[in-house]
């Protein structure tokens, strides 16, 4: 009785996973799917036809939002990786300093708070300074600035946990053998932080190139960036020059994240193979006899 219920477990967890996945991705599937109609009919695939990639090549709004957003999301996530570099440098090795909490929620606000909220601030904000000092007009760097607040925080988050579990007495070892500061960083710290600071950048670019309220706020009359586009034309109806833009985005980004995990699972194999091999190396050093 006790095999027939686990089994009977077993099943029901595979089902309810798999019920998850179909209420995830089902709708992604439709989306390509109905990418390659042939008419506009919503619900109703009557026929294979690449006419709509041919549109949206053709349509200079989603092509120029396309490289606007591309650029964005680029430098708001090296520049989120950068900025949360620091301050999670800050909140982990600097534990006692004055306005420690007051920074800390600083840096977490963005976690917390309504995009409208930050959107609107940072419109304010930007208006404000333009009247000052006549700079920064409504558009890119407007942009750049609002995803960066944004995708910061979540670095800041990725970057914290690392350094929280990462061992310091490597680097301790590392100074004790002539290393300075900078030569710790770069050959200790930074390898093994790396991984945290590619998950941050990618989790950035990720919110930078998605995102639609905050360059709702911030973009000029004459800068849209691709998810704008997007909105814009499903508020006037369906239009599948956007299934096929957002089919080619689904691809980019399976493309990216399956690179990714394969070099990441190569990275460990090769890691395991020279941690395994100076095992041996070790055992056969401190006893030769039962090496032979």
């Amino acid at each position: 009785m006790r095999g027939l219920w686990r089994l009977a477990q077993d099943h029901a967890g595979r089902l309810w996973l798999a019920l998850v996945y179909l209420f995830l991705y089902a709708p992604l599937f439709f989306l390509i799917v109905f990418s390659f109609n042939s008419t506009r009919q919503d619900g109703v695939f009557t026929g294979f036809s690449l006419r709509w990639y041919q549109a949206l090549l053709a349509d200079s709004r989603l092509v120029e939002g396309f490289f606007l957003s591309l650029k964005v999301a680029l430098l708001a996530g090296t520049l989120s990786v950068v900025l949360g570099s620091f301050a999670a440098f800050v909140l982990v090795r600097y534990r006692r300093f004055a306005g420690r909490t007051l920074f800390y929620g600083m840096v977490n606000a963005p976690l917390v708070m309504p995009e409208v909220i930050v959107g609107l601030s940072l419109l304010l904000l930007m208006v404000a300074v333009q009247r000052a000092i006549g700079w920064p007009e409504r558009g890119f760097i407007t942009i750049v600035t609002g995803h960066t607040l944004l995708g910061m925080a979540y670095a800041t988050v990725v970057i914290q946990s690392r350094l929280s579990e990462m061992d310091r007495t490597l680097e301790e070892a590392a100074m004790d053998l002539g290393c300075r500061p900078p030569q710790v960083f770069f050959l200790v710290t930074l390898p093994m932080i790396a991984p945290a600071l590619v998950s941050a950048w990618l989790l950035a670019f990720t919110l930078s190139f998605d995102d639609v309220v905050i360059s709702e706020f911030l973009s000029g009359p004459s800068v849209t960036t691709l998810p704008q586009v997007i909105f814009s034309y499903a508020r006037r109806g369906v239009n599948p020059s956007i299934y096929a833009a957002a089919t080619l985005l689904i691809g980019v980004v399976s493309l990216g994240i399956v690179s990714y995990s394969v070099n990441m699972v190569r990275r460990q194999r090769r890691l395991d193979r020279e941690v395994s091999a100076a095992l041996q190396a070790e055992q056969a050093f401190s006893d030769p006899a039962q090496a032979r």
